[in-house]
């Protein structure tokens, strides 16, 4: 069969290296939201911030500072999600031109390699920018809710619905982050991909580069030290 054949035209390390990149981008994705207790992730540090940033907003006033960040935050996705619809014009635009990409191939003395494998390799790349982009555009609309949902609490901290909004709104707010966490996890890897252009080797150790950049940025980063100086308080309604 002719799906067959051209699935010969991978060797056995295309394949472990693909396993590898996959299977690390899930580990990665799973440790970061999942984190210990004893060893939480930055991630799951801005959690706890973005509960206690909607609790102080209930006594704020007026809440121009709030709609601001939520603002500035709603931007950032949309920056995002222009960028990767512009890398899978790119990227669309060279799986319909090969042949540049074998004579780079030719040119650096590379093996000669079928279109067919060229084209897959970068669809790979292509699979991971359509995951960012539809993360940053969720992230966009989930922002966009809390934005809602903070207009929707109540002016006087005294209304009993004032803090069970808020906590809504943080809890929007906290998925809003979490989906644009993912879109930037899969820019990362989509880029780490692109190394598989020059074998299964470099694929490996993009692999590996992105995995300690991701980790360490979680859990070993002088940011995420500030962060655990002082951490906040769970999101708790005051008492009367």
């Amino acid at each position: 069969m002719i799906w067959i054949d051209r699935l010969n035209s991978f060797s056995l390390w295309d394949f472990i290296a693909l396993t590898c990149f996959v299977l690390g981008w899930l580990w990665i994705g799973w440790r970061i939201e999942n984190p210990s207790k004893t060893r939480p992730s930055t991630s799951s540090l801005m959690a706890d911030f973005r509960r206690e940033w909607m609790r102080e907003m209930v006594n704020r006033n007026p809440r121009i500072f709030d709609s601001q960040v939520i603002s500035s935050l709603r931007q950032a996705t949309a920056f995002f999600a222009s960028a990767t619809m512009l890398a899978l014009g790119g990227g669309l635009a060279l799986i319909g031109n090969t042949d540049q990409l074998a004579g780079v191939a030719q040119d650096l003395a590379l093996a000669k390699t079928p279109h067919f494998v060229w084209e897959i390799k970068i669809l790979l790349v292509l699979i991971f920018l359509t995951n960012a982009f539809l993360s940053f555009v969720w992230s966009h609309r989930l922002f966009g809710y809390c934005s809602v949902l903070m207009a929707a609490v109540p002016s006087d901290p005294e209304d009993a619905r004032a803090y069970p909004r808020a906590s809504q709104a943080a809890e929007i707010n906290i998925t809003a982050a979490r989906s644009f966490n993912r879109g930037l996890r899969s820019t990362y890897f989509s880029l780490a991909g692109l190394a598989w252009l020059a074998g299964p080797q470099a694929l490996i150790l993009a692999t590996i580069i992105t995995l300690a950049v991701l980790y360490r940025r979680e859990f070993v980063s002088r940011s995420r030290r500030i962060l655990m100086q002082a951490q906040p308080v769970g999101f708790t309604q005051p008492g009367p």
